[in-house]
């Protein structure tokens, strides 16, 4: 099947369905240091809230093959949404940190059932297409990580202390989503008879999972604390901080919508190899500089380095996972949740204990772990469905 689809009724709802929970990763991420303002709590007290995110994650990727197999990928996606709406309304009406990390921990779980839906449903609805279909619904779903970037960070700026309420935006438009999307004809699912996808995968599966892991470890820690940094190296306040991260969301929705399409007549391991080079470069410059303009114009380049390598990276475990989709995506999960849990939290042990400048350090031997695990495992090709 070439590398080419249509962007038909299927396509979009999926695609918004994805933008309406990166609308939240977009405000929530890179405003940890609103919230940590807020609450008046430590990095490391801050971290958890990515730990608590990454957790849900790993439930999700556990729980994937089974929502799967009961309800379908159609109906899954829908009841992600729903608890994700849940777990946000409770973190936005309740302020305090014992109650913000468990209303994280059921929003994320939401995030993570959509995303895992998302890769598998165009996966199996494009086939080889999926190459570029999955990054340009990301970058339709950057968007939304954008808006909520610029939106909360708006917000902290002009009324500092209502900045969570414009995260209730997203509710509005997942409903009208759920009203207008939802198929009211669609066919019954029918349960496999042989139960959820299981079974061991390979070694080279579980290598390449390793990869995954340092891939999304590497843009979590930047998403999360690169705000800080910024704050640190050119002096500006928590809320504009946040704002500039605006380049970074900027730059992964251009690297979503435009990267598939260049890069499509290279092969799957190539693209994701020249996407990691880019990140690198883009970091290298970011964590050098102290000029708030070069900064952010580095930040651009990271994001577009970011932007490809969690489906190009997904769709490579889906490749390796021998005709699982549905597990091999649940691990995948597995993987992000461990990346979420733990790269936020050690990046922000290590900040409180050497300053965030040194331990961004991290951020590179992630980097070249990432590259050094795609040129030694290469993927198989991925087949129509």
């Amino acid at each position: 099947m070439p590398k080419s689809f249509h962007r038909d009724r299927f396509f979009w709802v999926v695609a918004i369905q994805t933008a309406v929970v990166n609308f939240y990763l977009g405000g929530f991420g890179p405003a940890q240091s609103l919230l940590r303002a807020d609450q008046g709590t430590s990095l490391t007290i801050a971290g958890l809230h990515g730990t608590a995110m990454g957790v849900a994650s790993i439930i999700a990727g556990w729980a994937n093959p089974r929502i799967a197999h009961k309800y379908g990928r159609s109906k899954a996606s829908w009841i992600g949404l729903s608890i994700f709406i849940v777990g946000l309304t409770m973190f936005v009406v309740s302020p305090p940190v014992y109650i913000t990390l468990p209303a994280t921990l059921i929003t994320g779980f939401g995030v993570s059932v959509v995303i895992n839906t998302m890769l598998t449903k165009m996966s199996s609805h494009y086939g080889k297409a999926a190459e570029v279909a999955i990054p340009q619904a990301n970058g339709i779903a950057s968007a939304g990580f954008v808006t909520g970037t610029a939106l909360i960070g708006t917000i902290a700026i002009a009324y500092p202390n209502l900045w969570r309420l414009g995260l209730l935006l997203a509710l509005p438009v997942a409903l009208i989503l759920f009203l207008v999307g939802r198929e009211k004809e669609e066919e019954e699912h029918v349960p496999d008879e042989e139960g959820p996808q299981g079974g061991k995968l390979s070694g080279r599966f579980w290598i390449s999972w390793v990869g995954f892991v340092a891939c999304i470890s590497s843009e979590f820690a930047t998403s999360f604390w690169a705000a800080a940094l910024l704050k640190d190296r050119v002096g500006s306040t928590a809320a504009i901080s946040t704002v500039a991260i605006v380049a970074l969301g900027t730059g992964m929705g251009i690297g979503r919508w435009y990267g598939g399409l260049l890069l499509k007549n290279f092969k799957l391991d190539t693209q994701l190899l020249s996407v990691i080079s880019l990140q690198f470069i883009g970091f290298v410059g970011f964590w050098l500089s102290h000029n708030m303009v070069l900064s952010l114009l580095c930040l651009l380049a990271v994001g577009m380095g970011i932007s490809m390598q969690f489906a190009l990276s997904a769709i490579r475990l889906i490749s390796l996972s021998d005709g699982r989709p549905d597990l091999a995506i649940g691990r995948a999960s597995l993987a992000a949740g461990t990346a979420i849990a733990g790269a936020p939290f050690l990046l922000g042990i290590l900040g409180d204990s050497f300053g965030i400048s040194r331990a961004y350090i991290m951020v590179f031997v992630l980097i070249a772990i990432a590259f050094a695990i795609v040129k030694a495992i290469p993927s198989k090709v991925l087949e129509a469905a």
